[in-house]
C-alpha cells in the first residue's frame, strides 16, 4: 500500500491576483484535498515575502479546518522562536476545542524570514535547548493539567487537547532534536535537499521513546517533495517552470509575484539543486518518481508542495495525483 500524502501549502499569489484571491485559492484547494483523501494539509510560515500569504498560520489553519470535515489541519510550522510558546498553546488549543483532534502543531526553529524582519517579529533564541524547553512546556499546556512545566502559569483553553506536535527541519541538527524528544520529523526536503538522508538517519538512531516528551513509540518520518502533474510530461515541466523562475528570483534578491510558466529552456534555475527532491510529470512519471523517493527514504508519509500560477492547474494537479496513487 503507498505511503500517505498530505500537502504543505504556502498560500502563494501569482502576478496580477491579491492575497485575498490567494488565500480563496488555498481554501478552494483545501475542500478538494479534503475530499480526494489527503491525510493532512499544513500551512507554512513566512513573512516579507511578497509572493506568499502564508504568514498567520493559526487563521488560516482555522478558516480551512471550517470548510473541510475529514483532513488534518495544522503547522508546517509555526516558527517558534518568533513567538511566545503560551500564545501558541493558546491559539492551538483553541483551534482544537472548535475544530476537535484534528489539528497538528508543527515547530521549526527558523526565522521563516531575513534577519532584518524576524528582529521586527521580536525574535526569541532558537538554541536547541530552549526550543525543547518551549516544547516542554507546550506539552503541558496540551496536558490534562493545562499547566505549563516550568512555571506555575496554566491555560484552560488548551487544556486537555493534547494537540500533536512535530519537530521541522532540514539538517542533522533538527533531526537529532526531533529524535531526542521522541516526536515525529517533517524534513524539509522540498527546498534543502543536501542533508536528507544523513538527517532521516540522525532521527532514527537517535530516537528516544522514553524521553519525558516522547508522543511516539518508533521514529516516524514524513519528508517533503515538490511536485507538479499534468496530462503529459511535457506539460507538467512547463508548469513547473513557475517554481524554477521564483528559487531564480530568490538568488537573485528580486522580488515578484508567481510567473506565469514559460518554456523550459528559457527557465532559469531548472537544474537548481535546492529543487531536486521533485515528482513532475504525467501521472505515471509523477507516480513513479513518488514511490522511487519515499523507497530510498523510507518515509511513513510524504508532504507535496505545489506551486502553479493558475489555481486551477494545481487543482488539477491534486486531482491526478489523488487518482493515481491512493
Amino acid at each position: 500500500m503507498p505511503v500517505p500524502l498530505s500537502i504543505l501549502d504556502l498560500v502563494s499569489i501569482s502576478e496580477g491576483s491579491t492575497a485575498r484571491e490567494g488565500i480563496a485559492s488555498s481554501m478552494a484547494a483545501a475542500r478538494l484535498a479534503d475530499r480526494l483523501g489527503y491525510t493532512r494539509l499544513w500551512f507554512a510560515e513566512h513573512h516579507n515575502t511578497m509572493n506568499l500569504a502564508a504568514s498567520a498560520t493559526a487563521l488560516l489553519i482555522d478558516q480551512a479546518a471550517t470548510v473541510t470535515e475529514r483532513i488534518r489541519v495544522g503547522s508546517g510550522g509555526v516558527m517558534l522562536p518568533n513567538h511566545a510558546p503560551l500564545m501558541v498553546a493558546e491559539q492551538y488549543g483553541t483551534l482544537a476545542n472548535i475544530h476537535g483532534d484534528r489539528i497538528d502543531l508543527g515547530l521549526g526553529r527558523a526565522p521563516g524570514t531575513d534577519m532584518m524582519t524576524a528582529q521586527a517579529l521580536s525574535r526569541s533564541s532558537a538554541e536547541p535547548q530552549a526550543f525543547a524547553e518551549n516544547i516542554f512546556d507546550l506539552q503541558g499546556w496540551f496536558g490534562d493539567e493545562g499547566r505549563s512545566r516550568s512555571a506555575p502559569i496554566a491555560s484552560a483553553v488548551s487544556k486537555g487537547t493534547e494537540v500533536p506536535i512535530w519537530v521541522l527541519g532540514s539538517t542533522v541538527n533538527g533531526a537529532s532534536i526531533a529524535g531526542q524528544l521522541g516526536l515525529p520529523f517533517s524534513v524539509a526536503s522540498h527546498f534543502a535537499p543536501d542533508q536528507l538522508d544523513a538527517a532521516i538517519e540522525v532521527y532514527r538512531s537517535s530516537f528516544t521513546a522514553d524521553a519525558p516528551t516522547a508522543q511516539i513509540d518508533e521514529p516516524y518520518v514524513m519528508a517533503g517533495i515538490n511536485v507538479m502533474v499534468a496530462d503529459d510530461d511535457a506539460e507538467a515541466e512547463r508548469e513547473y517552470t513557475t517554481l524554477v523562475q521564483m528559487f531564480g528570483d530568490i538568488a537573485r534578491g528580486r522580488s515578484r509575484k508567481l510567473q506565469p510558466p514559460i518554456d523550459p529552456s528559457e527557465a532559469r534555475g531548472g537544474d537548481n539543486p535546492m529543487l531536486s527532491i521533485k515528482a513532475v510529470g504525467g501521472p505515471e512519471t509523477a507516480v513513479r518518481q513518488l514511490a522511487e523517493f519515499a523507497e530510498r527514504t523510507g518515509a511513513d508519509e510524504l508532504i507535496t508542495v505545489t506551486y502553479a500560477y493558475d489555481p486551477a492547474v494545481r487543482e488539477r494537479s491534486l486531482r491526478l495525483l489523488a487518482e493515481n496513487w491512493f
